[in-house]
């Protein structure tokens, strides 16, 4: 059994809306040119696809798209916006669930492989993703750099967002390498709703580790969607391993 935390209906049901800021066109632009490059005239298979904010405009850009999600409820609010055969989603989790036929692109966007709270799992997630890949095929996930430079000696939290609507910060397990994001969101006039979820954090290098196990090789690193260099200040890096064609 996967140790991913389950998003909800309530989750599901409010996810577009609080991220209404990353799914204008002008947001996605850059990912939906990296990643249909990579696909070519190939398919492309959405590890943790969720509500279809990447998946769904992939699609509409001609790239077929097939998805796998862990919850059915981020899956119903997908299927709100395209029905089956256009994008084809099958409930399970990205370690262990597969799907038909061979792709050129497989990927995982937003920090998702993090939900993966072991580094055995996370192994497994690279190996899916190599048995549904053609030979020749790319594997790519965008995660976040752990900001652990900025704890000095004591101190176990990091803020990532103070904003008027929002307030965010992650806490470090440092021994199991689990951080906890929290999120106090504005909700109404007078309150804050407060919401958190686990993560497993992991290098770039522990992932190039991962991706060696399971038969890829890194062919690039980039720090954001636009591809610009990947540095030690980098906060974020989008990475493209090759299954050997």
């Amino acid at each position: 059994m996967t140790t991913s935390e389950l998003w909800t209906r309530a989750t599901a049901d409010r996810y577009d809306a609080e991220e209404a800021g990353n799914s204008s066109a002008a947001a996605l632009g850059p990912t939906l040119d990296f990643l249909s490059e990579l696909a070519g005239d190939g398919r492309a298979l959405e590890f943790a696809i969720g509500t279809g904010r990447v998946g769904v405009p992939l699609r509409e850009r001609g790239v077929p798209v097939a998805g796998i999600e862990l919850s059915e409820h981020m899956a119903a609010v997908l299927r709100r916006k395209t029905d089956e055969s256009t994008l084809p989603v099958t409930l399970g989790d990205m370690a262990t669930t597969t799907v038909p036929g061979g792709f050129t692109l497989v990927y995982l966007v937003y920090n998702t492989i993090s939900n993966l709270l072991t580094q055995d799992e996370q192994v497994e997630c690279f190996r899916n993703a190599a048995r549904h890949l053609v030979p020749g095929g790319r594997f790519v996930i965008e995660l976040g750099v752990p900001p652990l430079r900025f704890l000095p000696p004591g101190q176990v939290a990091v803020p990532f967002d103070v904003s008027d609507q929002h307030l965010g910060f992650d806490t470090f397990d440092l021994v199991e390498q689990i951080l906890v994001s929290h999120h106090f969101t504005r909700d109404g006039d007078d309150g804050y709703r407060r919401d958190n979820s686990r993560h497993r954090y992991a290098w770039p290098a522990e992932l190039d580790l991962m991706a060696r196990i399971a038969g890829l090789e890194l062919e690039r690193r980039v720090a954001d969607w636009d591809g610009a260099p990947f540095t030690q200040d980098s906060t974020k890096h989008v990475s493209v391993w090759r299954k050997p064609a």
